[in-house]
């Protein structure tokens, strides 16, 4: 597939960028429909994404720049320039969140209700996201026999985004079930991490091109941390829930 949707004046659009704007957009209008029934003002919510998703851009680039340092050192442009991919979720992710945090302590909102609102649009727009893989051809797995196997240089390997993005999916309607059968603020955007970071953590083994701390692999390392930090919260908040 032509990585090139068309072209704007002299511009190659791709499909990269649109299927990560479309996963935005769409991850927008979920937490603003489900902040009216928070009755939080839904300008407050449009203000939270246009801070944390440049945020988060830039912080998905730098994580995967600094992690394929080999690659990009030395040239500044090349680290920059992200039409060709190499955004990684869980810098995103991480910056996301760390944005949102002095944005509500900034407002006087309240971090992990803001949390839960927009927990089950993150995972949305990951899904979606995960789709400009396929485009770019990157973000696969090793060769397989499966019929369900994509082929890339002339092998058919494992679809990996494919399954990243259909447990992405299923989560996020997960989430929306729970939310009215959580116990505590912020238990959502715990079970997020959670629940995500389990599968990544699977998935990410069968993929061909990991950023790698020495013989390990980055995200598998990263997840395995969300599992047991997100765990631990999830935990001590439901006992002290349990307890009151």
């Amino acid at each position: 597939m032509d990585p090139v949707a068309f072209e704007l004046f002299g511009l190659s659009i791709r499909w990269y960028g649109i299927l990560i704007s479309l996963g935005i957009v769409l991850a927008t209008l979920l937490a603003i429909h489900r902040a009216k029934k928070e009755n939080i003002n839904e300008e407050r919510i449009l203000d939270l994404v246009l801070i944390t998703v440049p945020s988060a851009i830039i912080g998905a680039r730098l994580y995967y720049v600094i992690f394929n340092w080999s690659y990009y050192q030395g040239d500044f442009f090349r680290m920059i320039n992200i039409r060709e991919g190499g955004l990684a979720i869980h810098g995103g992710v991480i910056a996301g969140i760390i944005v949102g945090y002095f944005f509500c302590k900034y407002h006087k909102l309240e971090f992990w209700k803001i949390a839960d609102i927009v927990a089950p649009s993150i995972i949305l727009g990951q899904a979606i996201g995960r789709w400009g893989n396929y485009v770019n051809q990157e973000a696969y797995g090793g060769p397989t026999d499966l019929p369900w196997g994509i082929v890339v240089d002339g092998t058919k390997v494992h679809p990996t985004f494919l399954y990243e993005s259909l447990w992405n999916f299923m989560v996020c309607v997960f989430l929306l079930w729970y939310d009215r059968r959580k116990k505590f603020q912020g238990e959502l955007l715990l079970l997020y991490g959670i629940l995500y970071s389990v599968a990544r953590f699977f998935i990410e083994g069968l993929r061909t091109d990991s950023l790698m701390i020495g013989p390990f692999r980055t995200a598998q390392l990263v997840s395995l941390t969300t599992i047991v930090v997100f765990g631990y919260i999830l935990f001590m908040k439901r006992k002290r829930k349990h307890v009151e």
